[in-house]
Formats: structure tokens, sequence, C-alpha cells
């Protein structure tokens, strides 16, 4: 299903106005990102027992 010039312009103009309406929480979201602090260890460690598990798996065959 092609969609025609109208509906291009028309979707294109809704995908700008949220943009532009979601813009405050967003920028807000990224100063709290910035200001977070990194705690790699939380993420590396589920990581790391997915792998080991993914590798237990191959493994078994």
């Amino acid at each position: 299903m092609e969609l025609s010039l109208w509906e291009n312009l028309l979707l294109g103009v809704m995908v700008v106005g949220v943009i532009l309406w979601m813009r405050p929480g967003i920028k807000a979201s990224m100063q709290q990102t910035r200001e977070a602090k990194s705690d790699w260890m939380s993420v590396l460690i589920p990581i790391g027992f997915v792998v080991i598990f993914i590798v237990f798996l191959i493994a078994m065959v």
C-alpha cells in the first residue's frame, strides 16, 4: 500500500507536531540522564549471565 503525496505530507506534519509537543519532556529527560550517575555493573551482570546461559545451551547440543 503506497501513500499519496498529501497523505505523506499530513503524516510528516503530524510527526513534527508530536515531536514539538513532547519536546519539553524529552529535554527534561535528557537533562536527568546527564546528571545521573552511571551504574554499568547493573547492566553488565545480567548480560553476562545471558551470555553464559547461551554458551551453556550451545554446549549442550
